[in-house]
């Protein structure tokens, strides 16, 4: 969303703002200047930007008193005026719409005055990959150019607890991976301490991830966004803590499989703990005042409430909540309750720094205490989830192709909402809570780690389906990715659009954008090819792990695809396994299918999703590039370039989804051949089908290589620090070359899965004598 702006509407000579005004009045009225060559003063004068807390301009049309966020512009043919938001946020980007030549924008309504009611008054990116949480290392991110693309697309917020480590600091032991989870939603222990803590870490490294967190607050005011937080709480403490605190001693929840120390939370009920908890809060604000909200994720990476049912707790805890022989109802119940405590204690905390100051539950973990946990919300404590009718992880919504492809609210492939989410909404409201919905705006959770992926009709049903449903406040999950690497994205535009302009028609966006980008004679082609991606990438199956974080996790690229992964020498394995995903007994070691206790794919949908995918998505690609490659031949200037990339985006696209395509068939095949009920004539077939999968992924990774050494565009996000468990690092093209010298070298090996492999122990490990677990 970072094109040349097109001339401004008027000429100014005059930008003002207040003498003592907030740095997002300040930020907005210098870009406004700066567009039009005006002077900038501080106190009144020419166009003057402001926030409305400041006084109403005297033209302000009285439906303004209906919104709760709006913005106003009027800029007279003599110079005067005023921009004036409820937002800080809201000023920047009615500046950025000004220079993006809107269509809405004429000489005369800007003359009058322009009422934009915003449709969203509390829009926050929400788990926010590269500003804070496990792509924060991303090379060539501008985190200055990020917020201000954050402002410039309608969002009033900014999350601000990111570390400034590459990976956080926390005690480990050989051969686990548990500790790098630590290094999204970090908690309060990786930025404060009380007296409680003190010198359980070093105090250099709660000092840089605090300044971080603090300098990333401060960005984002600039541009007039609120931050907040979001972590994973209550988190573990190490054992060293409890050693000396055995008192405090709560849940144990740490992963059976990831995990080779047991991690404890401390007893979220005791007063010590609320206290440390309550301090701890309060000393992150004292840096920044106006923090906002905190959300709270947990049950998961290193968090957990006391006596859950669900994910590592598993209904235990310490000995403050439950006593003996209580039935499941009473457990989650008291479990429940606890949690209501342990929210409006931080919110009671909070409310002493900044009374606005929200606490948001991402609720759902809690499956069987979900209508506890509700009833003691209200106020500015409340709750999130990919749909209101959440309860535990199931949602009602399935892929809009495959009915039996579950499992898809909040992906890119969620683009409506049930009537019923209005009743949930009514419901919520009646108990005094403000829900929060989140969506997906990126490729985060859906085709990691590509970059700049269009599907801006897709993202414009399901905002539309949100405003019509009634919510207020809506967070896009992993916020927007590199964007400034991505300068031709349409998605920031369309959240633009959903925000000010929710009526106008998304093909007129589109084409007013692609206008900007490519000229009025190719605009409508550049928009179509938008739609034609788009309808390719609605047909790819949902597969799940693989189509959020676990297509790094299992190092689906750049591991060897063979037969048998483990025919692989383990010296020659290194590579790969030494970042992925992967524990010394977790079957993802050596099937595709698996990951941990989870089957991920089976025999017969592997079948069926590498089928879809060649039918009806790579099918649709091939083509479409063919195209995008003839036009950026013939193409001159910013449209060649603008063509070029996304070319270069969609190919990326291909090279992901086909290695996706050829993990299913892997499945298929190999599960096929070494079915026991399979006659020769059945595992021949298996091999055959697993050959030809194989020269495809073959093909398909010398393209991805030959894309990546000469493709001028960012398409996927990458590591500028180096390769962790998240994402790939710049040695990227080198490991696919490894790739491809083991793959020819151990493609004919006849496939084999160790299914004991549960039972290998630890590295190093000797057991007695004579003794084996096989």
């Amino acid at each position: 969303m970072t094109a040349t702006p097109t001339p401004p509407v008027l000429s100014l000579k005059t930008v003002s703002h207040a003498v003592a005004a907030e740095p997002g009045e300040i930020t907005a009225a210098r870009e406004l200047a700066r567009l039009t060559g005006a002077a900038l003063v501080a106190g009144p004068g020419g166009v003057h930007v402001a926030l409305a807390g400041r006084g109403l301009p005297a033209k302000l049309p009285a439906k303004a008193k209906d919104s709760s966020a709006w913005t106003w512009l009027r800029l007279a043919e003599d110079g005067s005026g005023e921009i004036c938001a409820t937002h800080g946020s809201f000023l920047y980007a009615a500046v950025r719409l000004l220079a993006s030549g809107a269509s809405e924008f004429t000489r005369e309504k800007l003359a009058a005055g322009l009422l934009l009611p915003a449709t969203f008054g509390w829009h926050r990116p929400h788990w926010d990959a590269c500003y804070t949480q496990y792509w924060r290392s991303a090379r060539n991110f501008d985190p200055e150019r990020y917020v201000a693309a954050l402002a410039e697309a309608g969002f009033t917020h900014c999350e601000v607890n990111g570390l400034q480590a590459h990976m956080p600091y926390e005690d480990f032991v050989p051969f686990e991976y548990y500790p790098q989870f630590y290094t999204y939603a970090p908690g309060f222990n990786h930025f404060v301490d009380t007296p409680l803590t003190k010198g359980m870490w070093p105090a250099l490294y709660l000092d840089a991830n605090l300044n971080h967190l603090v300098g990333l607050a401060g960005l984002g005011r600039q541009y007039g966004l609120k931050p907040g937080i979001c972590m994973f709480e209550p988190r573990t403490l190490p054992e060293r803590f409890f050693t000396k605190y055995p008192s405090l001693r709560g849940a144990r929840v740490d992963h059976p499989f990831r995990s080779k120390l047991p991690r404890y939370t401390m007893a979220q009920d005791h007063p010590i703990v609320q206290r440390h908890y309550r301090e701890a809060l309060q000393k992150i604000m004292r840096a920044v005042p106006d923090l906002s909200y905190m959300s709270v994720w947990t049950n998961d990476s290193g968090a957990g409430f006391e006596h859950t049912a669900s994910l590592y707790v598993g209904r235990n805890g310490g000995p403050y909540m439950i006593r003996e022989w209580r039935n499941h109802d009473k457990i989650a119940q008291s479990a429940g309750q606890s949690i209501g405590r342990y929210l409006k204690n931080l919110r009671t905390a909070a409310a002493e720094i900044n009374p606005e100051f929200d606490v948001i539950l991402r609720i759902e973990p809690f499956k069987v205490e979900h209508e506890h946990i509700k009833a003691e919300m209200g106020g500015h404590v409340t709750w999130e989830a990919p749909s209101l009718n959440v309860r535990g992880y199931h949602v009602p919504y399935s892929h809009p192709k495959y009915p039996e492809n579950q499992a898809v609210a909040g992906s890119l492939f969620h683009t409506t909402m049930d009537a019923s989410e209005k009743e949930a909404l009514a419901t919520a409201r009646a108990a005094g809570v403000e829900p929060v919905l989140h969506y997906s705006a990126s490729g985060v959770m859906n085709h990691e780690p590509l970059l700049g992926l269009p599907f801006p009709r897709l993202l414009h049903r399901k905002l539309t389906a949100i405003r019509e449903t009634g919510l207020k406040r809506v967070s896009a999950l992993g916020g927007l990715t590199n964007a400034a690497r991505a300068p031709y994205w349409p998605n920031p535009v369309i959240l633009r659009a959903a925000q000010f302009f929710p009526d106008k028609p998304v093909e007129q966006v589109l084409t007013e954008f692609a206008a900007t980008l490519v000229g009025p004679a190719q605009a409508s082609t550049l928009s179509e090819a938008w739609r034609e991606f788009e309808e390719a990438l609605l047909w790819q199956p949902m597969v799940g792990l693989y189509c959020a974080f676990g297509f790094c996790w299992q190092r689906t690229w750049d591991r060897p695809f063979v037969p048998d992964l483990e025919a692989v020498p383990a010296a020659e394995r290194d590579y790969y396994e030494r970042h992925g995903c992967f524990q010394h007994n977790n079957p993802g070691l050596n099937d595709l299918g698996k990951d941990v206790l989870f089957d991920l794919i089976t025999r017969e949908s592997g079948a069926k999703m590498s089928a879809d995918m060649d039918q009806h998505v790579i099918a649709k690609l091939q083509p479409l590039i063919a195209r995008l490659d003839g036009l950026a031949q013939t193409l001159t200037g910013e449209s060649q370039t603008v063509f070029t990339d996304l070319r270069d985006r969609v190919r990326a696209y291909l090279h992901w989804v086909t290695s996706l395509r050829n993990v299913c068939a892997w499945c298929e095949c190999v599960y096929g051949y070494l079915d026991e009920k399979s006659d020769a004539a059945t595992k021949a077939a298996c091999e055959k089908k697993l050959q030809a999968a194989i020269d495809l992924e073959l093909a398909n990774i010398r393209g991805l290589i030959a894309l990546l050494e000469t493709t001028p565009h960012e398409v996927l996000v990458l590591s500028g620090v180096g390769e962790n468990t998240f994402f790939y690092g710049e040695n990227l093209v080198q490991h696919l070359r490894t790739k491809l010298r083991l793959t020819e070298q151990y493609r004919h090996a006849k496939p084999r899965i160790d299914r004991s492999i549960y039972w290998r122990p630890i590295p190093g490990t000797i057991w007695p004598e004579g003794w084996s677990a096989t």
